[in-house]
């Protein structure tokens, strides 16, 4: 399932990779780690698989080689720590706080937002999912995420609509964003992304009831 993430959704990035200034200060173990998977989710970004090398990674995080043995034990754990890195947006909106219900409207609009469709997202989407077969340990973690997503997702639905099969739905409605998130992504004139978005939302309403219309005729903006 397609998400967003720090590095190429044009949300700010760390001090150490925007600045020219020397690199002097000493960061903690957990603010390197995180600094090395930001500079992995950019490189994805600007060259794709082909980008994501240890010297590209170093050079743009400010690290040295050692540090992505030390925190990830070889680049294939920090390619894998980058794959949940993009996931982790999709987990989040389906953790809505104590006491509140789901909000899958809010989670069709994040996955047909404008973000989402810039070819910095598509290389780096692609990029993680064509290694997925031949890479163990992002295979690995391709099942972890992918059933934890789909599971928030069923239990979401069976919140909103207890007598509903969750399970199926969320399943299909995974696989029909992701087949509509790919279309958009190759021609958008083809599939708009608020048509896209109205396509999940017939899936879910019949279940759910109808769904706030949200901000998807704005996706493919600027």
């Amino acid at each position: 399932m397609a998400g967003s993430s720090t590095a190429a959704n044009g949300a700010k990035a760390s001090p150490a990779i925007m600045s020219d200034t020397p690199r002097y200060r000493r960061y903690r173990p957990e603010e390197r780690a995180a600094m090395l998977v930001e500079a992995g989710l950019a490189v994805l970004a600007e060259g794709g698989i082909a980008g994501f090398t240890v010297d590209n990674i170093c050079k743009k995080s400010g690290a040295s080689r050692g540090l992505i043995a030390h925190h990830f034990g070889a680049k294939e754990g920090l390619l894998a720590a980058c794959y949940a890195a993009a996931y982790a947006p999709l987990l989040a909106d389906l953790a809505p706080e104590e006491g509140m219900l789901p909000d899958l409207a809010t989670l069709l609009d994040r996955l047909f937002s404008a973000e989402h469709f810039r070819p910095e997202t598509l290389r780096l989407w692609l990029a993680l999912w064509g290694e997925v077969a031949g890479n163990p340990a992002l295979q690995a973690e391709h099942r972890r995420l992918y059933t934890a997503f789909r599971a928030s997702l069923a239990r979401a639905i069976a919140a909103l609509a207890p007598q509903a099969k969750a399970e199926t739905l969320a399943v299909s409605i995974i696989a029909l964003a992701d087949g509509l998130w790919l279309e958009l992504c190759i021609a958008p004139d083809l599939m708009p992304a608020a048509r896209a978005r109205a396509l999940c939302a017939d899936l879910l309403e019949p279940v759910l009831g109808p769904l706030p219309s949200g901000t998807a005729e704005k996706a493919v903006a600027g």
